[in-house]
């Protein structure tokens, strides 16, 4: 598990082996790492419905050979029907996190492929839509193996999730179970929707047949997205947060994301100077690196358009020093940790020609809403449930608004030549998990393949716990484990050398010979190729 696969001129990383061979394909017939990815997107909605699908959203980060870096915001904002009034007519306290009623943002996915195929053609990429949607499709029909992460999986408010509509009857089985790990299962509708989108184009997904069948099956749901609001959603190009550190420049995606928050830790960490790996130091560090980051986003992390304070003016050297300052070196903070889990897909892709994509893709919660649209069996995320029915809250409900998202993109670039896209699913946890292997792998000198191995911990309250904890896999060193306690973090020891709410991440790393490093979670089902 500690090896580190190394290709001659491209690779791929993802969490299902399927997404994978399909990037690997799409390269070795001369595609790019754009054209890869979405082949490897539509490959893993169909191969892995209970992290990610094209009910859910998406975000990019692209490295393109002349240097320039570009984000896509692929995220779906609240329908018209989504106001705060309406769900207190309803009697919620709060939105709520299965069934209609939860799936309160559409799908902005496939904007996010839209706009990234866009770069790709005016890059020279030339694989037809129908070749990169070809083998979802196929995967969708002829149908695919449960993972062994769904079958293991621990779903939350399972009970609400079984009244959501056609849930049952899409992916369990006979008797109202997820099926076991090698269970075939098949998706004909999906299939169609994708046949379908392979010759219409991906902008029917909004604007037509598609868009038609989504709109009616989302209203007879009863969920507050209308054909409008459809019609109405692009995509956008967005400026990516940057921040320098020694040896590299960090690029993340911005608000809504919690881009801010990854930035922020990997700097706060970097200012402690700590020497050894896999010390008390090191473990300590990240986790109080990882408060302040967190304390900061909490504060300013909404919709782009609607911001109230500006981002980058806390990327700045002066402000991570003061955080990075404030960090006792032998004392764990009290922290107010709220948020809960989340599920989700990191993948990256790097051509030959140096074009490197960080891509994440999500439907938020196991199995987002449970609604599961009959016509074109997609699956609905529950995105919206990160919306407040509080007015004066920083992210309150209102229709048009993009919620708040775990989701982020991170990239480095270093002043060596290298460029490295990294990155992790796993909610909250995500700039925890991404600052882990990023500092073992950079910092500490460790292989990817030992970086991405290594066990790993995860600070929080997760659903259903009553207070934040500090999580870590049972191969943490003892020793280690003691000198946290007695600094004054409660921990918890998850009895699994890898598990799943660790997060799955994966890193690529081009070197200045052309020479690609790829490596996957054994956390996952995947892992990377190349050619």
């Amino acid at each position: 598990m500690n090896e580190t696969p190394r290709f001659g001129r491209a690779a791929v990383a993802a969490p299902h082996f399927l997404a994978a061979e399909a990037g690997r394909e799409i390269l070795a017939e001369g595609g790019n790492a754009i054209e890869a990815m979405i082949a490897m997107a539509a490959t893993v909605a169909v191969a892995y419905p209970h992290m990610n699908g094209i009910g859910g959203d998406g975000f990019w980060l692209i490295h393109t050979p002349d240097g320039k870096l570009r984000a896509i915001e692929a995220c779906g904002y609240a329908g018209a029907k989504a106001t705060i009034r309406a769900y207190r007519d309803k009697g919620y306290a709060s939105i709520p996190v299965r069934g209609a009623d939860a799936a309160v943002t559409l799908p902005g996915a496939i904007g996010g492929w839209m706009r990234a195929l866009e770069l790709s053609v005016a890059n020279g990429g030339r694989i037809p839509l129908s070749r990169l949607l070809e083998r979802a499709e196929g995967h969708a029909r002829g149908g695919t193996p449960v993972s062994g992460s769904e079958a293991r999986y621990v779903v939350k408010e399972w009970e609400a999730l079984l009244l959501a509509p056609n849930f049952r009857s899409h992916f369990l089985d006979a008797e109202g179970k997820v099926p076991k790990a090698g269970a075939i299962r098949r998706q004909e509708n999906l299939a169609d929707t994708f046949a379908h989108l392979a010759q219409a184009g991906l902008a029917d997904f909004y604007r037509g047949d598609v868009a038609r069948e989504l709109a009616a099956d989302m209203s007879a749901a009863g969920t507050p997205i209308t054909r409008a609001d459809l019609e109405g959603y692009e995509a956008r190009w967005r400026e990516p947060l940057q921040m320098r550190i020694p040896g590299a420049r960090l690029y993340n995606a911005p608000p809504p994301t919690q881009g801010l928050a990854s930035l922020l830790l990997h700097g706060i960490f970097g200012k402690l100077g700590v020497k050894d790996a896999e010390s008390f130091a090191h473990q300590h560090g990240l986790i109080e690196a990882a408060k302040r980051a967190y304390a900061i986003r909490d504060r300013v992390v909404t919709d782009f358009d609607r911001l109230k304070a500006d981002p980058t003016a806390f990327l700045t050297d002066t402000v991570v020093a003061r955080e990075a300052a404030a960090i006792e070196e032998n004392r764990a903070a009290a922290w107010p940790f709220t948020k809960a889990d989340g599920d989700t897909i990191w993948m990256g892709a790097i051509d030959g020609e140096g074009t490197a994509v960080s891509f994440i893709q999500s439907l938020f919660w196991d199995y987002g809403s449970g609604v599961v649209l009959p016509k074109t069996g997609i699956l609905l995320q529950n995105r919206g449930t990160a919306f407040s029915l509080d007015e004066k809250s920083l992210n309150p409900l209102e229709p048009g608004r993009r919620p708040f998202h775990t989701l982020n993109v991170p990239m480095a670039v270093f002043d060596d030549g290298r460029v490295m896209s990294y990155g992790a699913m796993g909610g909250d946890g995500q700039p925890q998990f991404q600052a882990q292997i990023f500092f073992r792998a950079t910092t500490f000198g460790q292989t990817l393949g030992e970086a991405i191995d290594r066990p790993r911990f995860l600070f929080g309250r997760t659903w259903g716990k009553a207070s934040s904890t500090l999580k870590v896999e049972n191969r943490f060193d003892p020793d280690v484990i003691q000198q946290l306690g007695r600094a004054g973090h409660e921990v918890e020891i998850v009895d699994k050398p890898y598990a799943d709410m660790f997060g799955h991440a994966g890193m690529l790393v081009r070197h200045p010979d052309g020479m690609v490093e790829a490596v996957h979670d054994p956390r996952a089902d995947g892992g990377a190729m190349g050619i």
